[in-house]
């Protein structure tokens, strides 16, 4: 009990120090590792993303709790939440809001029966790239040639209140709304907004330098 007190008291500055970066990282601001390419080309496996989890939300530190909500989700927004369905913290891209309908018909996504604007800008033998814009904001998606085309089209469907649709820019490479349904809002831990820096898991490791401090809506 004597060794205890005697750390805690030598330690106290350091410990202090501990609890209010877990309160920090836990209530105001993060940073995560994207394990998956679901967001390819805009995120690629080996990103660390910096998350502001006060975008939407006041909560109680290590809690889902809200105390305040400050904002709105907007479309277009990336955001990172803890999915109950998938089991899973998951990344991925804001496209329906409470109340819109939503459904996509050969990979262009409709809103409200409005066609979001779309263009095929590049491709080669694998990929097709295309730009897709969302409520002014413009951002690539890639299509796989190869993967099923059963991804590629949805039925009209109804956003609850209280929660989200949520699709991967990866567009047939992608578990989000589509197999995991809807997003409730509680589930929401923030907005990603930049990347810190960047590993190439297929290079040894190496770091991505012209990922480096990248704005996540200017890629």
């Amino acid at each position: 009990m004597g060794t205890c007190k005697q750390f805690l008291k030598n330690n106290k500055l350091f410990l202090l120090f501990i609890l209010l970066m877990s309160v920090f990282r836990s209530a105001v601001a993060d940073w995560y590792t994207v394990p998956t390419g679901s967001m390819k080309p805009t995120i690629q496996e080996g990103d660390r993303i910096v998350v502001n989890k006060m975008a939407y939300d006041l909560k109680i530190p290590f809690s889902q709790v809200s105390l305040i909500r400050l904002n709105k989700p907007q479309r277009g927004d990336i955001v990172v939440f803890e999915s109950s369905a998938a089991n899973n913290r998951l990344i991925k891209r804001m496209i329906g809001l409470p109340g819109d309908v939503i459904e996509m018909k050969n990979e262009k996504v409709y809103i409200n029966g409005k066609a979001l604007n779309y263009a095929i800008t590049s491709q080669n033998a694998a990929n097709l790239f295309a730009t897709e814009q969302i409520d002014g904001l413009s951002h690539l998606i890639r299509i796989n040639k190869k993967a099923s085309n059963q991804m590629s089209s949805f039925a009209p469907m109804t956003v609850p209140q209280g929660y989200y649709l949520v699709l991967g820019d990866n567009r047939r490479d992608s578990a989000d709304s589509r197999f995991y349904g809807f997003v409730p809002h509680h589930e929401l831990k923030g907005k990603a907004t930049a990347i810190a820096f960047s590993l190439d898991y297929d290079d040894y490791y190496l770091p991505r330098k012209s990922r480096f401090f990248k704005n996540i809506y200017s890629i």
